[in-house]
């Protein structure tokens, strides 16, 4: 069935000619006559005389495949070569890149740049075809409707006539925009569905892909900034007379979170900064160190929270129940610890402060960077670059380093530009973190085994509160981003009690790949498998009974069952396990193979993953977004912990905090589900259900329990 799709009223569509002659026509907007020389920054698209096509893509691309994926949305309705799609990121300009599932705000993450920018995309594609075909049709004075374009060529088959994009972009510009156009069906897809090659992946072979790092200023410095060794500590009294000798370095300054050393380049700003004699006020500072914290936790949990969800009598229900299990989990802090370490380069010049980074909260950003620099929002230009990695990091409300990067241009009244620059180290030990949690959870089954009571306690920080996005999405005390995952928990149980403490630590957190769900769906997985154990069902049959009024979840994970090879033999030291689990829209189960040797040696042998994220525009994409939220949900799951001790962070990079080789990867099979229904995210729902499937593969194997992570810290070995 085709859709008529209407304009968005932000949407603008730009024809751009390397010559200078061009227009901008804009929906239900009589054709601007006054020629422009260049492209104004309010379009998703432009076409040039060379018959190239550069989409404008408002997410950024991280390594997840934005740019690839919402260009083929356009370049299928435009029935656009692909191989003359170029790609660029959006300027920062929230009334018009907004993320539409944000409101009107600028900014990529909780997996929404594909699925909500599907029909948006589409619809600019579809106009601008629409404009050409027009074009054609007034110039070769035939019907609209007998006029075909494939592949960046339109063309009338009856009076053979042909004419590239190129051709006809100033006939184009001067149609008016449509206030309707028509999107194709599925059927009619050419570039949708398929695996077409990624646009960022030549640049990033040869090198000439733009990070941070990269950006060059005429008379830049390289800034780096100390940073105090407690969370909430301040400069008290410094000495910078050696950091001054260091030959490179030109200044140092202090600025709210620290000293900042200025310098020709990175080494001699390091050096610098080493030689730099701090004396610390710590008398604010987080002093308490991972296990005080989490003794904190647990006693907390103790004593009933704010209510999140209460469904039916759930203490009634537990004083009827024939059995009762309980269990507690527990889990660290989490670094991001991406490839590409933080980063900024900044110039201030006649009041406009401009950056150059890989941006991923551009309105925030903009807002945090005004205030430092006492300028107007719209003052604040951001040119976007790729970020290698970020899981979260670099989307802060605070917009903590590139606040850092303007009070430093601002001490220097941006008499040069500056790049800032995190090490590892840094971002590491000061930096923020997936928030450390404890759950509680109860359950009560009837005596046919039936799961009747489910009691959920969690206690862990807000990533929300003091942040400006605090009074809008916290509600009654809870942040929605602590019990995702627990608080629409899909399981059928009539009773119901999900409570949850926030209690103030000094310790920064942030939103970290896939947030709330890294935590619930173990809790909720594991002690699923624990209850199918305790009444002796398969762990997928009991699951099955639970979701039946989940049709996409259960077959999710029926078909994980049957590709994952459920229930055949398998040697000893050997374990099977599953987890199903819903976020950001998508479903998602997991079956982990694992081995376990006798003195203990952990080996995760095959992952099959299965997937329903709605239509898969590139399936090849999906299938590495899979891939990668395995291995980073691995990583976490096998070694990950940023722990404290009196407050100071004890791990600095990678050999402390390491990653998964790539020689530890399992063999992972995807499987996506086909679909018609609209996409919905894939950059984060291969966290969640990973570590659970190899806890629950280990208690196969061993017959041990996995309650707290990292698995590391477990004896394994079989007794």
């Amino acid at each position: 069935m085709k859709s008529g799709a209407a304009l968005g009223a932000g949407l603008t569509l730009a024809f751009y000619f390397p010559s200078g002659l061009a227009k901008s026509v804009t929906a239900g907007a009589a054709p601007d006559t006054t020629p422009i020389t260049a492209f104004e920054p309010n379009a998703f698209l432009r076409i040039a005389q060379d018959n190239s096509v550069t989409v404008i893509v408002k997410h950024l691309e991280m390594g997840q495949g934005t740019y690839t994926g919402l260009s083929t949305l356009i370049a299928d309705e435009l029935d656009a070569d692909w191989s003359l799609i170029r790609v660029e990121g959006a300027p920062a300009n929230g009334s018009l890149y907004n993320n539409l599932a944000w409101g009107p705000a600028q900014g990529t993450g909780q997996s929404t740049s594909i699925a909500n920018s599907f029909e948006q995309m589409r619809k600019a594609g579809a106009t601008a075809r629409a404009m050409l075909v027009a074009a054609a049709a007034v110039q070769w004075q035939v019907p609209e409707n007998e006029i075909s374009v494939n592949k960046g060529v339109v063309q009338h088959l009856g009076s053979n006539r042909r004419a590239s994009f190129g051709d006809l972009v100033v006939a184009a510009s001067k149609q008016p925009i449509p206030a309707m156009v028509t999107l194709k069906e599925a059927k009619d897809f050419q570039l949708i569905g398929k695996n077409t090659e990624r646009k960022d992946t030549l640049e990033k072979l040869n090198g000439t892909a733009t990070y941070t790092a990269d950006v060059q200023q005429p008379g830049l410095l390289t800034a780096l900034v100390a940073h105090p060794p407690l969370f909430g500590a301040k400069v008290k009294a410094f000495d910078a007379s050696k950091a001054k000798t260091i030959p490179g370095v030109v200044d140092v300054l202090q600025i709210p979170s620290g000293l900042a050393v200025l310098a020709n380049g990175f080494w001699p700003a390091k050096l610098g900064r080493d030689a730099l004699e701090i004396e610390w006020d710590e008398s604010e500072a987080n002093k308490l160190g991972s296990e005080e914290i989490m003794q904190q936790y647990r006693e907390i949990a103790n004593t009933p929270g704010l209510p999140v969800r209460i469904e039916g009598d759930c203490e009634q229900a537990m004083t009827d129940a024939a059995q009762k299990l309980s269990a507690s989990f527990e889990f660290p802090y989490l670094a991001h610890a991406a490839m590409e370490p933080l980063g900024c380069t900044m110039a201030l010049k006649s009041g406009t402060g401009e950056l150059w980074n890989g941006e991923q909260f551009q309105t925030m950003t903009q807002l945090k960077v005004s205030n430092v620099l006492g300028v107007k929002f719209n003052q604040v230009k951001i040119n976007m670059l790729y970020a290698g990695g970020s899981f979260g990091r670099r989307a802060n409300p605070r917009a903590d380093y590139q606040s850092e990067a303007a009070y430093i241009i601002k001490a220097i009244a941006g008499r040069v530009p500056i790049k800032l620059l995190w090490t590892r180290e840094d971002d590491m030990r000061a930096g923020y973190y997936r928030p450390l949690n404890y759950h509680t959870l109860e359950a009560g089954l009837d005596d046919q085994g039936k799961l009747i009571a489910w009691r959920h306690r969690i206690v862990g920080q807000s990533i929300l509160a003091d942040t400006p996005l605090e009074p809008v999405l916290i509600q009654k005390g809870i942040d929605p981003m602590s019990v995702e995952g627990a608080r629409d928990m899909p399981y059928h149980i009539p009773n119901i009690h999900l409570d949850l403490h926030t209690p103030k630590i000094g310790v920064p957190v942030l939103w970290w790949r896939s947030v709330g769900h890294t935590h619930t769906a173990f809790s909720i997985e594991t002690f699923i498998d624990e209850l199918a154990a305790a009444v002796k069902k398969d762990p997928v049959e009991f699951r099955q009974q639970l979701l039946a009024d989940e049709p996409r979840l259960l077959n999710v994970l029926n078909l994980a069952a049957e590709k994952g090879r459920w229930g055949k033999p398998l040697a000893k030291g050997q374990g099977r396990g599953i987890a199903v689990h819903k976020s950001f829209n998508t479903y998602v189960a997991q079956v982990a193979e694992v081995t376990v040797t006798q003195n203990g040696q952990l080996k995760i042998d095959r992952v099959t993953c299965v997937v329903d994220c709605g239509m898969a525009i590139n399936p090849g994409i999906i299938e590495e977004q899979m891939h990668g939220g395995i291995g980073f949900g691995l990583s976490a799951a096998l070694r990950g912990a940023i722990t404290l001790n009196k407050g100071k962070v004890e791990q600095s990079n990678f050999h402390d905090y390491a990653p998964l080789r790539i020689n530890e990867m399992p063999q992972v099979s995807v499987h996506i589900v086909p679909s018609s229904k609209a996409p919905t995210g894939v950059g984060e729902p291969g966290v969640p259900p990973i570590a659970p499937a190899v806890c629950n593969a280990i208690f196969s194997a061993t017959g041990k329990r996995i309650r707290s992570l990292p698995i590391s810290q477990h004896d394994l070995r079989q007794t």
